[in-house]
């Protein structure tokens, strides 16, 4: 049995994602004290980060199981990985974990899931 070398390309962009996230949820505040714009800014970009995350679980997963497979897994990697950054937010000075925003950000991870986990669909 012949072992498939380890892709880096593939595997090291989600994890350094991951790293980025955490790094800035350790940050004391985000607020740009632009009110309303700046709440709506920072929903939207957690709804794009999970998306994006959610992508580069899928694209890496996809090289060792099934498109569909490796869409659920990913979706369930992002939403996991929510979980536990709006945990560690609680213990960050000026920042608190919500589960609204855990919500969002599985919701941008889903939606590419569910993009992802459907593209090898036939049509009927």
């Amino acid at each position: 049995m012949q072992m498939r070398p380890l892709r880096l390309d593939l595997w090291l962009p989600p994890v350094v994602l991951m790293g980025v996230i955490f790094a800035l949820s350790a940050q004391p505040s985000l607020d740009s004290g632009l009110g309303l714009i700046d709440l709506i800014g920072r929903k939207l970009l957690h709804f794009t980060e999970y998306a994006l995350l959610c992508f580069l679980w899928w694209r890496a997963l996809a090289a060792v199981t099934t498109p569909r497979r490796a869409a659920l897994w990913a979706f369930l990697i992002a939403s996991g990985y929510a979980v536990t950054d709006e945990f560690h937010q609680t213990f960050v000075d000026g920042r608190h974990g919500t589960p609204v925003d855990w919500l969002i950000d599985s919701a941008g991870a889903a939606v590419v899931a569910f993009a992802l986990g459907t593209r090898d669909r036939t049509p009927a």
